[in-house]
């Protein structure tokens, strides 16, 4: 409960007065520091659960793989996979091999992400393929973006991620008549590019808990809507002063140098 709050010094002190440390309340303090981002305290946790002869399940070891992707610690994450699978037997879900392919991914690894998606037993769900798609769109790579794309579309055929997705891979590619195939065969579908979220967290100070605000581009559904916009023009403004000096002083710069003031 106080995790959820965002509160871990409360979390901590339920822990430390608790009669008995069991491997539920040992999982619920990891997923809450991986939920937190906090990578440290994720993996002195987990040593200490190994370090008490706790053993962790799928989801201790969910969690802490979750904590290395988002630190970029591909290699240990690696090593905590193949130990959960090795010394552990516990059999990887979906949610691991997603885990492990968005974090090969997300570091540039397709080949291996590539291989972690082939040992996949009964092949590959939605959400494996959507963070492959993903990467090879980041890093430019169509061939195995392409594979990735028949794949979610034989799963979900009106999902329009995947078109744009591979659309904006063609386009970046300067394929443009493969890019323009795909947007066509979107608009024949019938599917319609969905509206972007964006979440985030306000925290409370009065009562210590976290609110979570929900909001998309041209948004006016919020109670403060107006105080929200009004906020972000002025720090719209703000950002083109400081452009508009950096300009300045540049051309002043190159002025003063073409004249010998400056070397």
């Amino acid at each position: 409960m106080y995790a959820k709050r965002g509160s871990m010094s409360e979390s901590e002190r339920v822990f430390s007065e608790a009669p008995q440390r069991t491997q539920v309340s040992w999982t619920s303090m990891i997923s809450a520091y991986s939920r937190h981002g906090d990578y440290e305290s994720v993996m002195n946790w987990f040593n200490q659960m190994l370090s008490e002869q706790v053993e962790p399940d799928s989801i201790t070891f969910l969690s802490v793989l979750t904590a290395c992707g988002r630190k970029g610690m591909i290699d240990k994450g690696r090593e905590l996979f193949d130990s959960m699978v090795q010394d552990y037997r516990i059999e990887p879900s979906p949610e691991h091999y997603s885990c492990m392919v968005d974090m090969l991914g997300r570091a540039g690894r397709l080949e291996e992400a590539e291989e972690m998606v082939n040992q996949i037993p009964g092949g590959p769900g939605l959400s494996v393929l959507q963070s492959l798609l993903g990467s090879c769109r980041t890093y430019g790579n169509v061939e195995l973006g392409e594979k990735a794309a028949e794949g979610l579309l034989e799963m979900e055929r009106k999902d329009s991620g995947t078109y744009v997705l591979m659309a904006n891979l063609y386009a970046e590619k300067g394929q443009w008549e493969k890019a323009s195939r795909f947007k066509r065969a979107m608009r024949e579908e019938g599917v319609l590019k969905k509206i972007g979220f964006s979440w985030v967290d306000v925290d409370h100070a009065a009562d210590g808990s976290l609110a979570l605000h929900g909001f998309s581009s041209g948004d006016m559904t919020h109670p403060m809507a107006e105080e929200i916009h009004g906020v972000a023009g002025f720090v719209g403004m703000e950002m083109k002063f400081l452009r508009e000096r950096e300009v300045e002083w540049y051309e002043c710069g190159v002025m003063l140098e073409s004249v010998g003031c400056i070397g």
